[in-house]
């Protein structure tokens, strides 16, 4: 028998049962194993992990745990406040591109309105999800502790927030994707890129009303789908304005 202690810092406790945040856990296994699959059994998901450190010394998630190897895990957030003077990445940084689980489609809404390439379906299955997130190197946001311990999945996040405008502004801080917003450049139906068209190009396709009251259009090139700043432009603009004042 292998018996290590696990110390999991800052929101990575998030995942563990109440009695065991914020302290070392003893755990014990029957044969050696991968740090990865200590972690994970314990609870936390490897995409939730940046830095991972055995007895004081970078290692990676294929390192084999020893007889009372003292294990540090590290999220993301912390890279500038960790006590240790070399850190082993695990992993490349993650694109701007986004996939989402079926439990998401608001805050894939939100994503696009801020520009970022954000996938989403209602019929996804997890494996699809999983193969996505792989294959087209994007982020994989789910409330699927599960999901996320798939092994081909690289980058992912546990959104922990129930409410869609917290869950954005939680995936840009976690990201530190604040300086990466394109407002309205692309379909929160769709994600297809927006372009601005004139109104004659639109003519016939808006209310006699919106051609009244409003001179500028975009319109997707994906889908169709047209948009100008109504009264909904207003209301998102004061969401988008809380969100890049966090």
């Amino acid at each position: 028998m292998i018996q290590v202690l696990v110390c999991f810092h800052a929101e990575l406790n998030d995942f563990l049962p109440r009695a065991k945040r914020n302290a070392a856990i003893s755990h014990t296994v029957a044969e050696r194993t991968s740090a990865k699959d200590v972690i994970e059994s314990l609870g936390v998901p490897h995409t939730e992990v940046a830095f991972l450190f055995a007895n004081g010394q970078a290692i990676d998630f294929r390192y084999l745990i020893h007889d009372s190897d003292s294990i540090d895990v590290f999220s993301e957030t912390q890279r500038h406040a960790l006590p240790f003077s070399t850190c082993m990445e695990l992993r490349t940084p993650p694109s701007r591109r986004f996939v989402l689980d079926t439990h998401l489609g608001r805050l894939a809404g939100y994503l696009r309105m801020l520009g970022f390439n954000t996938l989403y379906s209602n019929i996804y299955q997890d494996d699809e999800l999983a193969t996505i997130s792989s294959t087209e190197n994007r982020i994989l946001l789910t409330r699927d502790i599960g999901l996320l311990k798939r092994s081909i999945v690289i980058h992912g996040y546990f959104v922990r927030s129930v409410h869609p405008q917290e869950q954005v502004t939680e995936v840009l801080q976690r990201f530190s994707f604040f300086e990466c917003i394109d407002l309205f450049s692309r379909c929160m139906k769709c994600n297809g890129i927006l372009y601005s068209v004139s109104k004659e190009e639109v003519f016939h396709q808006i209310e006699p009303l919106t051609r009244s009251f409003y001179e500028e259009f975009r319109q997707c090139q994906q889908c169709g789908k047209i948009y100008w700043q109504g009264s909904h432009y207003e209301n998102m603009q004061r969401l988008i304005a809380r969100i890049q004042s966090q």
